[in-house]
């Protein structure tokens, strides 16, 4: 028996043809990017320790981040920090593959750098090419020899794909793209070579895609203040990973402080934070999969997702017990201990020596001196200036034994450096001198005015004039173990073509060296109490001030300090750096000075505190002048002091304000609270005890006479002599050629 085969009817033909028109043009079917990756994708050996099919259950935290770029989905921009080896390159590809195949449109995927771009082709893209078919099906080509398929670029049906390395801004422009993948964002540098930043450039290729657009930034943090992916989850909704406990049903985060293990290290189990059963590892898969992503700041616009080495899916990443091992092997090595924290943790790594040099905690312990009177401790004062383009930036600070600083004054002058007002203004600030609590007058002794940026001949010009005291024309040194401040080198020749010795000299400045002298005394301060501190800040001092002091972060990769992201400017910063290294030139060299050396100071600043008392209010009483200005000149003293307390006063100090009453009011009869004032002085030399237990003596015996009567004129001649210097040993001047005097200029 034969078998008749029926030819297929001219109806079949009309039906079959309409079938196909209707697939042509009917709407495309809705589909996730984790539906197209469980269907088309498959895991290369080549990229992957789990090869084969993709299966979204082996990762649920992954599924929402990828579903964010699908078609029908209204999130734009997203952002994820993720420990290493959690899947952020496989999502990326997966992104990758969905777009060209269903949502085909121009893509661009940034990386830190060539090598890194390199690694990323040879070990996830071309990788994901070969196993998927579906991606092969819509590239133009797939032959090498192709101009459609080259190494950074691929032509597929409807679209484009761009691999480029953020470190050359040339690579970052003319590029429109609809879909920007982002790898490894923390890495990424905080400014090109341009003067470009990176993201902002990356952000501007979208700009042809105004309401399609998709930005995608993923990566592991690193610095805290510099990291970018950090700063951005920061602006996100913030979203965790929240399981239910399988005890009390509270929902919650995997966090690192509930994970407790034994002290053999052998044993490790996680703690609910609500009602304190113990979870096993073991549970974890099933915890994992009945949990969801939770926003912690709902509102922003940009979805954030954060997940810790916790998450880490059975069999694809370290244990538990592994990972306390390894923490527990990390500490006291900083460098594993950031690792970990970076790598497993997800978190930005912050060095604890300068944790508490944040602004609010600085903030918090401002003091009550005003700005320009130095304080007590003050003996020398420098200033540093660092120049713009339309103002200079100005800090005065005063200087004490072992280097103690206090901030005398912050003020920005406005005009452009290539003028002179603004110059006129500086000569006038810092040759006015500031008031010392003791009634002197101190100069500021060395100003180092910063020559970078677009000013820098107007510098070299006000520092050959000299019109202040020990003008240093300073450049960054490049070296990050350069000294504080170099040796002078000279800059302008003569009509002969020699170094002119008159000229202006250029210093070298370590900014790296100096910033970490600071920053550990400013986190250390925090627990000092306020006589015991290193950097003294004055209430007086704004917001931007203080936040500008620590406006940067120590980058160990780079071995120098770079700016906090979103942070403010930071003249504040650098003018104290530049004062900073004032203080180490070489007619002062404050940071070699021994306590001799400081002493002699001091006794100069002593020597100039015969102060005008006019500034006092003639309704004043004269006991109340002299309680007052002793209260203020001895930081000791407390506050409540009561006007019939009395003040401690050195030797000099009760003689000069013995001279001062004799010189002004020579017809006055000393109160019963001076007499007690000069009489408890302490300190002082032994010639200096003598004559002041002589004026006393004569004053005692007064009974009611004006102190003009009472003290005779040898004695008051010899307090004169004393105070200026000249007593018990007469001395000249005499200036020889060749010799540095010792005293002030």
């Amino acid at each position: 028996m034969s078998a008749v085969i029926a030819a297929p009817s001219y109806g079949d033909a009309v039906a079959e043809i309409a079938r196909a028109v209707a697939r042509a043009i009917a709407p495309r079917k809705h589909m996730l990017v984790s539906q197209w990756a469980k269907d088309n994708r498959v895991l290369s050996s080549k990229g992957s320790s789990s090869p084969g099919e993709w299966d979204n259950t082996r990762n649920p935290l992954l599924v929402e981040v990828m579903d964010c770029f699908s078609a029908r989905s209204n999130v734009h921009d997203v952002v994820a920090v993720f420990p290493v080896q959690f899947g952020k390159s496989e999502t990326e590809t997966n992104i990758l593959g969905y777009t060209m195949c269903e949502n085909p449109q121009p893509i661009m995927v940034a990386l830190p750098g060539e090598v890194s771009a390199n690694k990323w082709i040879d070990q996830k893209l071309n990788p994901m090419i070969e196993s998927t078919k579906a991606v092969q099906r819509v590239l133009t080509s797939t032959n090498s020899r192709e101009s459609s398929n080259r190494r950074s670029f691929k032509d597929f049906e409807g679209g484009q794909l761009y691999i480029e390395h953020a470190g050359n801004p040339v690579r970052l422009k003319s590029t429109s793209v609809g879909l920007l993948l982002a790898d490894e964002f923390s890495s990424f540098a905080s400014e090109l070579r341009s003067g470009d930043d990176p993201d902002e450039m990356l952000d501007g290729r979208t700009s042809a895609f105004p309401s399609t657009y998709k930005r995608f930034k993923i990566g592991t943090p690193e610095i805290a203040g510099l990291c970018r992916v950090t700063e951005l989850y920061q602006a996100s909704d913030q979203r965790r990973w929240h399981w239910p406990c399988p005890d009390c049903g509270h929902e919650q985060p995997f966090e690192w402080a509930g994970l407790q293990w034994t002290p053999d290290l052998k044993q490790c189990w996680y703690v609910c934070r609500e009602c304190g059963v113990v979870i096993e590892e073991h549970q974890k898969t099933r915890l994992i999969a009945a949990g969801h992503w939770v926003p912690g700041n709902p509102g922003a616009p940009t979805r954030g997702y954060q997940a810790n080495g916790l998450y880490y899916p059975m069999g694809l990443g370290p244990r538990w017990l592994e990972l306390a091992q390894r923490w527990v092997r990390a500490q006291g090595d900083l460098a594993k201990l950031k690792t970990f924290i970076n790598d497993r943790l997800a978190e930005a790594w912050e060095d604890k020596s300068t944790a508490k040099a944040k602004p609010n905690l600085i903030k918090d312990r401002l003091e009550t001196y005003r700005l320009r009177v130095a304080p007590q401790g003050v003996l020398c004062i420098t200033a540093g200036v660092d120049t713009q383009d339309d103002r200079l930036a100005v800090q005065i600070v005063g200087w004490g034994r072992g280097l103690v600083a206090w901030v005398l004054d912050y003020v920005e002058l406005a005009g452009d450096p290539a003028e002179l007002l603004v110059w006129a203004k500086l000569t006038d600030l810092l040759n006015r001198g500031i008031a010392h609590v003791s009634g002197a007058m101190l100069p500021v002794e060395a100003t180092c005015i910063d020559a970078g940026g677009h000013r820098t001949e107007y510098v070299k010009h006000y520092c050959r004039q000299r019109l202040i005291r020990r003008p240093l024309c300073i450049f960054g040194a490049k070296p990050n173990n350069a000294p504080p401040l170099g040796r002078p080198k000279l800059e302008d020749v003569n009509y002969k073509g020699k170094l002119d010795k008159k000229g202006v000299t250029i210093y070298q400045v370590g900014t790296v060296n100096i910033k970490q002298w600071l920053f550990p005394r400013l986190g250390a301060d925090a627990e000092r109490e306020p006589d015991a501190r290193q950097i003294h800040l004055s209430e007086d001092l704004d917001d931007f001030y203080v936040n500008g002091l620590v406006s940067e972060k120590y980058n160990p990769k780079t071995g120098r300090y770079e700016k906090v992201r979103g942070g403010v400017r930071n003249e504040p910063l650098d003018t104290f750096v530049y004062a900073n290294a004032a203080a180490h030139h070489q007619d002062l060299r404050l940071h070699r000075m021994s306590t001799a050396d400081w002493d002699v100071r001091e006794r100069r600043i002593v020597e100039l505190s015969r102060e005008d008392w006019s500034h006092v209010s003639r309704e004043t009483t004269v006991p109340e002048q002299i309680e007052q200005t002793a209260s203020e000149a001895h930081n000791s003293v407390s506050r409540e002091t009561t006007p019939g307390e009395v003040v401690a006063l050195s030797v000099r100090a009760a003689i000069d304000s013995v001279l001062c009453k004799l010189e002004r009011e020579p017809s006055s009869v000393p109160s019963a609270g001076e007499l007690a004032t000069w009489a408890a002085a302490q300190g002082g030399t032994p010639d200096e005890v003598a004559l002041l237990a002589a004026i006393n003596s004569v004053l005692q015996a007064s009974d009611g006479q004006a102190i003009a009567g009472v003290i005779p004129a040898d004695l008051a001649n010899k307090a004169s002599d004393v105070l200026r210097g000249l007593a018990p040993i007469q001395r000249t001047r005499r200036f020889v050629r060749g010799t540095r005097h010792q005293g002030l200029r």
